[in-house]
């Protein structure tokens, strides 16, 4: 099953570690270093700012989507199973 992030973009459900709100993110500096990190491969999906950001194995994308859309689109496809 996948997940869509925005922007026309689709993760595989099985992927996703996690799914974090922009404000985490914004107070957190040990998120922030995690990020900047030079091994992540990074995708804007947001065309300005973004909401959230979707951590996946090999992949960290910028959603345009809050946290909790994504939440709820991702327990949609967890009930259907």
């Amino acid at each position: 099953m996948y997940v869509h992030i925005g922007e026309e973009t689709l993760v595989r459900a099985l992927d996703i570690v996690a799914i974090i709100s922009r404000e985490s993110i914004v107070s957190s500096s040990q998120m922030n270093e995690f990020l900047t990190h030079d091994r992540l491969v990074s995708v804007d999906l947001s065309k300005g700012g973004y909401k959230s950001i979707v951590i996946t194995k090999e992949k960290v994308y910028y959603s345009p989507l809050s946290s909790g859309t994504l939440k709820k689109r991702s327990y949609k496809l967890a009930a259907q199973v």
